[in-house]
């Protein structure tokens, strides 16, 4: 064993086995729903922790990775291919994003999950085309439109009652496509609560937008309950990754 592999191999163990128990409770949650496993995707988020954990998921049959801010994922977006340069990631922006980032987010993300207004859309959209153009990427965008299931505006996010006029700025360009919903739970909420508001909306909207079937909602602390409500797509950090980023191997 080398010196790089007596250096790596524990963190991936501890990986291997956050990865496990992880899919241990979709699992459970599942069957405790009556719903089929692989109807839920875990979407690992990288957020504050070394490109090198990235590898290790990768290498665990991970390829949806997510990040939080722009920079961090633009950064990580240039150097996973340089460690594991035949495997194909997908990358998702799950955090808050200002228009002036849509640039440089649309080289590097395969799927933005945080669209909340329809100037953002629009600006997406623009980015989109210019990259396009450019020979940056090969075609659209995937969105989600990010709910604000209280109406908070200061935690970001669209009003439920608002969706379908948002909903209605992405699809009239061909240059995104809406594949869903996404939210937080607020905390002052029970995640049951407001996962069951979350549903109803999306349900709502998948009537005029019958593609829009993806729903994105719960993360290490209230997985169950959004799979409860019909989550297709989890946000998993802390419960893969650990409380805090180690070092670099």
């Amino acid at each position: 064993m080398t010196e790089q592999s007596e250096r790596t191999e524990p963190r991936r163990a501890e990986l291997a086995a956050a990865l496990s128990h992880t899919r241990a409770r979709i699992d459970a949650a599942c069957r405790a729903a009556g719903r089929d496993p692989g109807e839920v995707r875990l979407l690992a988020v990288t957020k504050t922790f070394p490109v090198s954990d990235a590898a290790l998921l990768c290498d665990l049959g991970v390829l949806d990775l997510a990040e939080n801010r722009e920079q961090e994922a633009a950064r990580k977006a240039v150097e996973l291919p340089e460690l594991r340069p035949r495997v194909a990631v997908r990358w998702h922006m799950v955090g808050r994003l200002q228009r002036n980032k849509a640039r440089s987010v649309v080289r590097w993300a395969a799927e933005v999950q945080s669209v909340d207004s329809p100037r953002l859309a629009e600006a997406l959209a623009r980015a989109v085309a210019a990259a396009v153009a450019a020979g940056e990427r090969s075609g659209p965008l995937d969105v989600l439109l990010q709910a604000s299931i209280d109406g908070d505006p200061a935690r970001g996010g669209c009003p439920l009652d608002e969706l379908d006029a948002l909903a209605d700025a992405v699809t009239r360009s061909g240059d995104l496509r809406l594949r869903g919903t996404m939210a937080v739970a607020p905390r002052e909420m029970h995640p049951g609560a407001a996962f069951e508001r979350l549903a109803a909306a999306a349900e709502r909207l998948r009537r005029d937008h019958p593609g829009a079937t993806e729903l994105s909602a719960g993360m290490t602390g209230d997985l169950e309950a959004a799979i409860t409500h019909g989550s297709t797509c989890v946000r998993v950090g802390t419960a893969l990754l650990g409380t805090r980023a180690l070092a670099s191997p």
